[in-house]
């Protein structure tokens, strides 16, 4: 499939003319009827009230155009996005980078290559985007077109050549001998070994020829002008109607998502750009996303609605092809940067904030549920980091610079109406490994079970978290290693060193084990996690910290100030380089630096060289903290303290799961060690298939006959009094409870008589007071009223009949499960609170409702099920009976620990069909 559509996105440096390029370029291929202007506020695609205050881009826009293919009567038919220039929004530029044909990089004739143009330079060459250059402002004092070109060539790339002089000459198709075009010819075919063997051939080269090679970057036209005086415009759009070359894409339905938004309406829009094939109104997408209980998977959703955007405006179309540029609505949980379609994968920014803030609240507002709100803003800006700090109940976020803060704040008042403040600014720090390490976890409370081994392994700077498996699917079935993958890779890792996020780690599945019966998908998360955390207690971890590459120019004497400053910031420097500038001489000095000492550094520059200095800093990405003891000492990160990212494993022995510490787990583990030292996939491979010959139950004899050795051996040193006071200790950890009061709960649960009747494990009636009619006397607190708690996809999960209905359609499996307890709790009489789980829907801000006679809960994000039924079990324990319906064994013994009863999915469905029986029988006898 071909076309002449064209996606082209405007890039510069701050204030180096980008937006007046883009109004320019409007205003003369007929697009606007008047000239807007930056300073005037007025400008086309500068449309938000704070771009126009500021005079800068803060989000990408995108305008249409038409430009003239060359010598023909066809037409580009362009999408032209204007990004913003200030690094502070350098994310918002990146996304945009992802869906480019063609790039325009715009450079200032006064100011020529600045540290901000390299890292879109670079990003450029990342993304393998053909870039023309567009050296803008030549209008001003002092500005040369020869010195800058040798500039581009010396900064940028030896192919950057002038195409200004060839196209405003309109030569035709590889014509022309004169001096000016020979030399033009001679620079081209020096940059490619095809076109120096067609000029020496024929003396000339083909535009065809030359827009291929432009097209695989090896050649970069540049073009010289000034667009507020409409100088050099006109010659940029020939240069491109010309130069472009058209796209070839696949038959297959494919795109790209770079932006989410939302218009006036609150709608939310999908920015995507078609890769492949075409798309419908009222066509089914599918997707890789979360569904509306947060889980994810696989989505189907219907596009409602197709708009082409230019500027504020836009026209619903009912199809759109490979190479438009449109936005959709119907897609609820696309992402910046998503792939879409047939071998589309997501791609991951290379750009990240590294300073993170602690946002400021006022007294009336509540932190968790405004939390709720900021998700809106994350989702639209995903380099926009906002976190939630339990701990503290704090939201955090982490952000580019003091620009983007400013803006976040006119955001947040304009779209919430709430004014926030943040505190001061600290560094965000990563954390990586040295050497490769075998991390081990494991996971067996009663009824659960999972072991993994995974091979963390050092990985190259900037690289993130990897996966691969060298795992054999007759050692662990795929699906239980695609499941072990998935937990890998859908959280932030902690490091134990200071708590910051893991980085730069190759992550190997070695080796697993599952029960054939009583392994869920939650243990495997379980087990993945500890593994991870297990390994990176016993590997050598390394701090890293956030690096500036810089570029200081100071005069000559004031070298040797720079240098020392540069020594005590912990700089690695470059030797200097010295030229002068009119009159004055100048020392250049680049390098890189952390940020952590570069941020006071600028001024201080400006200060001592008398305004003569420049500091030009740019975000390099991670290294090495130059201070990592000083930062571990002050952070004070105390890794077994997180009991949320717990270091070691769970264990059964005696009916009952214990936790073992990190460094004893290689003690207890069902499988042995696989990694030896030798990476190689075969040698792994080898090594699990190796050790993993015997079955699970054989693996489970082996291991319980080590822990009952153990346990005998300790036992058999212990007088009865510490044996009673280490029993103990086993029932309080795992029950918060007593042997004696977890017995006493089993039977009332049982009798269902109340606990003050029975005297603790002997079952013999305790000595109870009466009143003067003989009737017993209780506490006050013995509860007059039942509260049943279920756990809504626990017990749909658990039943037979519910999953398969669930795999059609979840929602009739709910409603089904609705009816049944109504219907229940008409017979009972009790209190009914259905919990279903919605802690993974972005957004949602729970609800409850009222089902007949029964109370639904659907919990809010970040909300798990198990989360809120402890809290309301705690919140009702000392009035009421509570009885928690869920085959969860850990939430089992947390809701018994808290003083609830505990009924599992199968004891729920035999009451209720007794319930039934017995109410059927009485309305035949009342008959």
């Amino acid at each position: 499939m071909v076309n002449t559509h064209m996606t082209i996105g405007i890039l510069a440096h701050v204030d180096a003319g980008k937006t007046t390029l883009s109004e320019t370029m409007l205003y003369n291929t007929g697009k606007i009827r008047s000239l807007g202007r930056v300073d005037h506020q007025d400008a086309y695609l500068d449309n938000d009230a704070q771009e126009r205050e500021r005079g800068i881009t803060i989000f990408s826009k995108q305008a249409r155009l038409d430009i003239d293919k060359y010598d023909t009567s066809q037409k580009w038919h362009v999408v032209m996005l204007d990004t913003p220039g200030h690094v502070d929004f350098s994310a918002e530029m990146e996304r945009t980078l992802q869906v480019l044909d063609y790039a325009i990089l715009v450079i200032s004739g006064t100011d020529g290559v600045q540290g901000h143009t390299r890292t879109l330079w670079r990003l450029l060459k990342h993304y393998n985007i053909p870039t023309f250059i567009f050296v803008n402002k030549m209008d001003m004092p002092g500005t040369d077109a020869d010195v800058m070109q040798a500039e581009l060539k010396a900064e940028l790339d030896d192919g950057c050549i002038s195409f200004s002089t060839y196209v405003e000459a309109d030569q035709p198709d590889g014509a022309g001998h004169d001096e000016s075009t020979d030399a033009f010819f001679e620079e081209l075919a020096m940059c490619s070994e095809q076109l120096l063997d067609t000029y020496m051939e024929s003396g000339s080269l083909p535009d065809k020829q030359i827009a291929q090679k432009i097209a695989k970057r090896y050649i970069f036209p540049c073009f010289y002008g000034s667009a507020l005086k409409l100088s050099g415009v006109d010659t940029l759009i020939k240069g491109l109607g010309r130069f472009m070359c058209e796209k070839e894409y696949p038959q297959e339905f494919s795109a790209r998502v770079y932006k989410i938004g939302r218009d006036d309406r609150g709608s939310r829009l999908t920015f995507l750009k078609l890769t492949g094939g075409m798309v419908h109104v009222r066509d089914k997408i599918e997707y890789s996303g979360r569904d509306s209980n947060g889980t994810a998977g696989s989505l189907v959703e219907k596009i409602d609605q197709i708009r082409k955007y230019s500027g504020e405006k836009y026209e619903t179309v009912d199809e759109a092809v490979a190479g438009e540029i449109v936005a959709v609505t119907g897609l609820s949980s696309t992402f910046p940067g998503q792939g879409i379609g047939d071998g589309m994968q997501s791609n991951m920014p290379i750009l990240e904030p590294v300073l993170n803030y602690r946002m400021i609240l006022p007294d009336d507002v509540n932190p968790a549920a405004f939390m709720e709100k900021l998700k809106q803003l994350e989702e639209e800006d995903p380099q926009l980091y906002i976190v939630w700090v339990e701990e503290f109940k704090e939201i955090h976020v982490q952000l580019m610079g003091q620009v983007q803060m400013e803006v976040l704040v006119r955001l947040i008042k304009d779209r919430f109406g709430v004014v926030v403040t943040f505190g001061p600014g600290s560094i965000v720090y990563k954390e990586t490994i040295a050497k490769s390490v075998e991390g081990v976890g494991h996971f067996e409370p009663l009824r659960h079970y999972a072991e993994v081994h995974l091979l963390l392994s050092p990985a190259e700077r900037g690289s993130g978290i990897t996966v691969t498996s060298t795992c054999s699917e007759d050692v662990l079935d795929k699906n239980w290693q695609r499941l072990i993958a998935a937990h890998v890779e859908e959280k932030e890792h902690k490091g134990v060193l200071t708590g910051s996020a893991l980085t730069d780690v190759k992550v190997t599945i070695l080796t697993g084990r599952a029960h054939i019966k009583h392994t869920e998908g939650g243990d495997f998360r379980q087990a993945t996690y500890r593994a991870i955390r297990q390994g990176l207690k016993s590997a050598e971890s390394v701090l890293l910290e956030p690096y500036y590459s810089f570029v200081l120019q100071v005069p000559m004497e004031y070298v040797g100030r720079a240098m020392t400053d540069l020594e005590q910031r912990s700089a690695k420097t470059e030797s200097p380089e010295f030229s002068t500038n009119g009159t004055r001489e100048m020392a250049s000095i680049t390098g890189k630096a952390p940020v952590a000492t570069m941020q006071d550094y600028v001024s201080l520059v400006h200060a001592y060289t008398k305004g003569l200095g420049h500091l030009t800093l740019e975000l390099w990405g991670y290294d090495e903290c130059h201070n990592p003891k000083e930062v571990i000492e002050k952070i004070h990160y105390d890794s077994e303290e997180d009991f949320r990212n717990p270091t070691g494993s769970v264990f059964c022995a005696h009916g009952s799961g214990y936790v073992v510490p990190w460094d004893e787990v290689s003690q207890h583990m069902h499988l042995p060690y696989v990694y030896n030292g030798d990476e190689s996939e075969e040698a792994l491979s080898a090594n699990a298939r190796t050790q993993n010959t015997f079955s699970a139950e054989d693996a489970e004899t082996i291991a319980g006959n080590r822990r009952r050795a153990s346990w005998e051996k300790e036992v058999s040193k212990m007088s009865s009094v510490e044996l009673d006071a280490e029993l103990a200790d086993v029932y309080a950890r795992e029950f918060g409870m007593s042997k004696n009061d977890v017995a006493d709960q089993e039977r009332r649960k049982w009798s269902g008589r109340k606990k003050n009747e029975y005297d603790g494990l002997s079952g013999k009636p305790r000595t109870v007071k009466h009143d003067k009619h003989g009737n017993p006397i209780y506490p006050k607190k013995a509860p007059d009223e039942e509260y049943i708690i279920v756990d809504g996809y626990n017990i749909i999960f658990a039943w037979d009949d519910l999953k398969e209905l669930s795999r059609i359609n979840i929602d009739s499996a709910r409603d089904k499960l609705k009816d049944i307890l109504s219907d229940y709790q008409g017979y009972r009489g009790c209190k009914l609170i259905l919990v279903f789980d919605a802690y993974k829907v972005k957004g949602n801000a729970g609800k409850h409702e009222t089902y007949h006679n029964i109370e639904v809960v659907y919990t809010k994000q970040d909300e798990t099920a198990d989360a809120f039924i402890e809290k309301m079990v705690f919140g009702i324990r000392d009035k009421y009976k509570v009885t928690v319906a869920t085959s969860d064994g850990l939430e089992q013994q947390t809701v018994m620990s808290l003083g609830a009863l505990r009924m599992s999915a199968g004891e729920l469905k035999t009451n209720i069909e007794s319930t039934r029986r017995m109410g059927l029988d009485e309305f035949h006898a009342n008959k």
